[in-house]
């Protein structure tokens, strides 16, 4: 609140941040136990999920990445950083363990802790590396099986998709089919519209095995038919007659997209690779 305060006068607005940061928080267990964090009692922190989090979490981000440029640190551990709110990558050529030191003690210095969970140093030409839902690092092109660097959405990315595919064609949905595919398509739509750089062909196929896995079980329950409905449900029905998105039709090879489907969700050409990282996570309050 005391950096918010150095630009914002306005204690209505100063009011308003201080309630979010006040928010409690509710949590389930593994075993689906309710238990609420948080609230009046919070003295530090942000809270998970909040909508100020985010840019609050950049002022002190803002702080770490303006003592990284007036120490001439980029220079000195030959890096480079991006982040994303309080999610980060070191870049380093060689250097990756001093920067990872200078980021630990300058962090602690803060008042804040590093994420040790998602904290690691990695060879971006030999492991890959997850950040911001891609995997970054070697890749083998599967035709002739030789390596490149190169980016591709994560295993969590694509799971995270399978569950939501999944809950929205549970059997109790009794809705509309109209109203099933549209926001079937507009989430398969917008998953591609982030992951449309890099090597994603395989994550589509995936992707789209998985949706005609669980459609067609979902119509076969829908419509009562008997056995596994592959001849009344098969790939083109699924795909072609009921309008189900499938994701291999907006591929994008070195000649642009190849439908119309792709221009829709929003493809464009493929990412640079990048190459030796120090991956610092999400920090919160000690």
């Amino acid at each position: 609140m005391h950096c918010v305060a150095r630009r914002i006068v306005d204690r209505n607005v100063l009011a308003l941040l201080k309630m979010w940061l006040k928010a409690p928080i509710e949590e389930r267990d593994g075993d689906g136990t309710r238990r609420m964090t948080g609230g009046k009692s919070s003295t530090c922190g942000t809270p998970q999920g909040g909508v100020a989090s985010p840019l609050l979490a950049n002022l002190y981000m803002n702080r770490f990445l303006k003592h990284w440029r007036t120490t001439g640190r980029g220079e000195a551990f030959r890096a480079h950083i991006v982040n994303y709110a309080d999610d980060f990558v070191i870049l380093s050529r060689g250097r990756a363990a001093e920067a990872l030191a200078w980021t630990r003690d300058v962090i602690t210095r803060l008042g804040l802790t590093l994420n040790e969970a998602k904290t690691s140093v990695r060879n971006a030409r030999q492991e890959r590396f997850d950040f911001l839902g891609y995997a970054f690092g070697p890749h083998r092109f599967r035709k002739d099986g030789h390596w490149y660097l190169g980016a591709s959405p994560s295993r969590k990315s694509v799971q995270r998709l399978k569950d939501k595919v999944g809950e929205a064609l549970v059997p109790g949905n009794l809705g509309a089919w109209t109203d099933v595919r549209d926001r079937l398509n507009r989430l398969l739509r917008g998953w591609t519209g982030y992951f449309s750089h890099g090597t994603r062909l395989q994550a589509y196929r995936a992707i789209d095995h998985h949706v005609y896995d669980r459609e067609r079980h979902f119509l076969v329950r829908r419509h009562k038919v008997p056995g596994r409905g592959t001849q009344v449900f098969s790939h083109d029905v699924v795909f072609e007659e009921l309008g189900v998105l499938r994701l291999r039709h907006v591929h994008v090879g070195r000649r642009g997209p190849s439908s119309e489907a792709s221009r829709k969700a929003g493809c464009r050409k493929p990412a640079r690779p990048v190459v030796c990282p120090v991956k610092a996570g999400m920090f919160s309050r000690r």
